[in-house]
Order: C-alpha cells, then structure tokens, then sequence
C-alpha cells in the first residue's frame, strides 16, 4: 500500500482546540499554493513516486479552494485503478456542483467535519458551520453518487451533557452514514482551549460519551474497527489503514508529513515559505528523522493493537495478560491474537505501553 496526503493550510476561522498548520489570513496565496501543490507532485512523480492506493485531501478546509484547482492537483497523482480518493468538506461549502467537480476528479469518499448536532457545544468548539447544513451535505452526497461518506464527531466540549451528545450521535444516524469517526476532544498546548482549565474536558465524562457511541453505533450495524471509528462492512478508510499499518505515504503541501521505511520527514510549516521554497526549485523538507528498528516495532504495535486486527497474544508478557482482563480478548479468528474490549479501547494508551519489550 502507497498513500498520498495533501495539505490544504487555509480556514475561514480557527476552532479553539485546532493545533494543526492552518491559517485564517492566507486566502491570499490559495492560488499560488495550488500551483505550487502541483509542482511539487509533479517533481515526485518525475523522481518515481509509487502510484497511490490511497489519496487524502485534508486540512484546513479543502473546500475554501477553487474546486477546479483542487481537483487539478489530485487528477496529477498517479493512482490505481481502484484507489480510494477521500476529501474532507465543512458541511456549509458543500453543494451539488462542488461535489461533481471532485468525482470528475477521481473523488470517491467525503469526511463531512460535524463535530455536533448542538449548538451550544459547537459554540464552545469554537465551530462556526450551521447544524442544519450537515443533512443538506449528506443529501449533495447521494444526489452525486458517491460511495461512501463519512460523519466526524468530537465529543466532551465544555458545556456539553451526556443528553447532548447522545442527541448528536442519534442525529448523525439519522442520515444513515455508512461510516462515522468519534474522537475524544484533546488539549493541545498552544490552542485557546489549552489556556482555560475551566472548559478542559473531564476523562470519566468522555468515558461515558465513549460508551454512549459505541452503543449507538454498534447497534445501528456499523462495527468498530479502530478505537475511534466504525463503519458497515466495506466503508472503512483505507487511507487511515495505511496509517495504522506503518505503510509508506507521501504528503504535499505546507506542514504535511511522510514515511518511508521507517523514515519520516514533514515539510516546512507556513504557507509562504513553502510557495517560497517551491518557486525557487528547492527542498521543502524542514525536517527528519530515521526510526530504529526496535522503536519502529513498538510503534507499530501500540497502532495496530488500537485496531480490529489486534496483535499477537505473545507481545504481551503472561503476568500482564491477566492484569488486563475484561480488557483484552482473544480474536474472533485467530486465537493466537488478543483485540481490546470496550472496556480496553478506553484504556486504549495505558494498554499500549504495558506490551512486552
């Protein structure tokens, strides 16, 4: 597997617990960006980059850009016949023509940011699209034909009660989405959430919030195959896949990241110096590092025991599989291999680091 990221840095606004590389006051240099997106695929491809299995358009909002542009840049990435092409879209940019624009392109998934069906909690998400413009999104999906979409959620925002998010969750599968990712809202130093202890979300709340989900979730028949998503059979993301399995990828743009056999680099951060770099025909890596072999191993384990494939039994030591009863459980289909419980995806971190040397 070979995957591809690209980067868009551009918001409208920035969400209070957001520490991603994206700005507000860029809009700017979105064309230049586009251009320089495509001179730097085009510099990869020329120097033998593998064909993608996997595209992922990411953010920021890709759905600020031109359409057109955008879809230029993926239409650039040698793909296979079968690759699956995922852009994320704020649910206020979606329409119809957007969306065909995409699938021109090769666009076959959507990840729709609806991080909830409250007001109020997208209030103190610092969020600023209109609930109401998540089912019209969905609706622009269907009418293009896409086949398969999915809906993001956050949960444990200040103000937010265990009757709210159960709301949100009820909502999102009301409009039937064949894949949602639920994450836990985390504090990220440098944010406007990190500087209010007071809105700093509570770790038996989102346990709670956790369980509400998976409940839900589970019982509308889409399974959980990774710690924070669930899908009906055949949705899963690839692209998130090639994550967890330590696959090589490729990211273009500003700030996007890559791996290659245990080698990773990321591009240099803002906007400007990367248009800059690109101009000039000079590297925009800022940075690198080689993993070592053992500490690559681990890595490896403590991602993939997050997921439906588990690890091997054996990489933990005896003593701590009894420790961790009713947290682990033997693999439906391979009883050499253990797979967390609910009970253990909540513990999914401290679990991780008790795996054998």
């Amino acid at each position: 597997m070979f995957g591809v990221y690209l980067h868009i840095p551009f918001c409208a606004s920035k969400c209070d617990y957001c520490a991603f590389a994206t700005w507000t006051d860029r809009h700017h240099l979105t064309t230049a960006y586009l251009d320089a997106l495509q001179t730097e695929i085009a510099a990869a491809v020329e120097a033998g980059m593998p064909t993608a299995d996997t595209i992922f358009v990411g953010g920021g909002t890709p759905t600020l850009v031109a359409p057109e542009a955008l879809a230029a840049a993926i239409v650039a990435i040698p793909r296979t016949a079968d690759s699956e092409v995922t852009v994320e879209c704020n649910p206020d940019d979606v329409t119809v023509e957007l969306l065909q624009t995409y699938v021109a392109a090769g666009v076959n998934r959507v990840s729709i940011g609806v991080q909830s069906m409250s007001a109020h909690v997208l209030a103190a998400l610092g969020r600023t699209h209109d609930r109401h413009n998540v089912a019209r999104a969905v609706d622009a999906v269907r009418t293009v034909g896409l086949p398969t979409f999915n809906l993001d959620l956050i949960y444990g925002a200040a103000g937010e009660t265990v009757d709210d998010w159960t709301q949100t969750v009820e909502a999102a599968l009301d409009l039937r989405p064949p894949h949602v990712s639920a994450y836990a809202l985390t504090v990220e130093a440098g944010t406007p959430l990190a500087d209010r202890s007071d809105r700093h979300p509570d770790d038996d709340d989102q346990a709670d919030k956790y369980e509400v989900a998976d409940r839900l979730l589970t019982g509308a028949g889409l399974a959980n195959y990774e710690v924070s998503n669930w899908a009906l059979d055949g949705h899963e993301s690839q692209h998130n896949f090639l994550y967890w399995r330590q696959e090589n990828y490729r990211g273009f743009g500003c700030a996007a990241h890559s791996h290659q056999d245990g080698r990773r680099w990321w591009n240099v951060r803002t906007p400007d110096r990367y248009i800059d770099l690109v101009d000039r025909g000079e590297s925009v890596e800022a940075a690198a590092e080689t993993l070592d072999p053992a500490v690559r191993h681990i890595e490896g384990q403590q991602l993939i025991l997050r997921t439906r494939d588990g690890i091997e039994r054996s990489a933990f030591a005896p003593e701590t599989l009894e420790l961790l009863d009713g947290m682990i459980a033997p693999h439906p289909e391979d009883p050499d291999r253990v797979v967390l419980t609910r009970a253990g995806r909540l513990m999914a971190n401290d679990i991780s680091m008790r795996l054998a040397d």
